[in-house]
């Protein structure tokens, strides 16, 4: 009870001590135009920088406990080598844990994304409530390895981006950071999409639950190596329901 006596006499304080209070104080007795206009600028400096030391304590208490992200994903695939496999988090499963305990402290997370001759970028911005944010971006080339088309190669690529500008600017990392590998992930061909969107279509196939059986996000990310499984699964399919 007296830690917030405290906190609140301390508030009070700096409220009656900002360019805004002294302002007022200054035009009830006749403050002219210009010293107006230099006491705005102040204030705006001065909001500025009590909204970047609130970003800074928020996110010092956001590191306190910070979320554990686990790799949620098991990608098992054959390559021209043998198999492999490898465990990494998904994008979900990082966004919804990190913007949870960013929301708590009064932070949020967006990204915006940027198309040039040197690939895609994304940039993972973090804001606090007050105001002031920061940024982090990551630039790389579209991912058309593994017999990728053009929507896949980018789309894999900016998923990829999200999830490692967001675990940069945050500071945090999964638990046994992935290494992913993933430009060795081999998807379906333009033509097996295809195949496999006609079942669904000419079998009235739900395509949530169809994804949720295949452990895949998109369509277009289901890996070639679980193509033929799509397809009997697809095959003995009956009405909405997938096998």
């Amino acid at each position: 009870m007296e830690e917030q006596k405290k906190y609140d006499v301390a508030t009070r304080e700096t409220a009656e001590n900002s360019p805004a209070a002294l302002m007022l104080k200054a035009m009830a007795g006749g403050m002219d135009l210009d010293k107006l206009e230099r006491f705005m600028v102040l204030q705006e400096k001065y909001e500025a920088n009590q909204a970047r030391k609130a970003y800074t304590q928020a996110m010092s208490d956001f590191k306190k406990s910070p979320p554990e992200i686990e790799k949620d994903r098991h990608v098992k695939f054959k390559t021209s080598t043998g198999q492999t496999e490898y465990n990494h988090a998904s994008l979900g499963n990082v966004t919804a844990k990190i913007n949870t305990a960013l929301g708590a402290c009064g932070l949020s997370a967006a990204w915006t994304t940027e198309q040039s001759d040197k690939g895609v970028s994304v940039t993972c911005k973090i804001t606090h409530v007050l105001g002031h944010f920061e940024t982090t971006t990551l630039t790389a080339s579209p991912d058309s390895s593994g017999g990728k088309n053009a929507i896949q190669a980018l789309g894999s690529t900016i998923s990829y981006l999200e999830r490692y500008t967001i675990l940069a600017l945050t500071g945090l990392a999964t638990h046994d950071m992935d290494n992913d590998a993933q430009g060795e992930v081999e998807y379906i061909t333009e033509k097996q999409l295809s195949t496999i969107m006609d079942f669904i279509n000419s079998k009235g196939v739900d395509q949530v639950k169809f994804l949720k059986y295949m452990e895949c996000e998109t369509l277009e990310t289901i890996p070639a190596a679980d193509f033929n499984k799509a397809v009997a699964s697809l095959r003995a399919a009956k009405g909405k329901a997938v096998a």
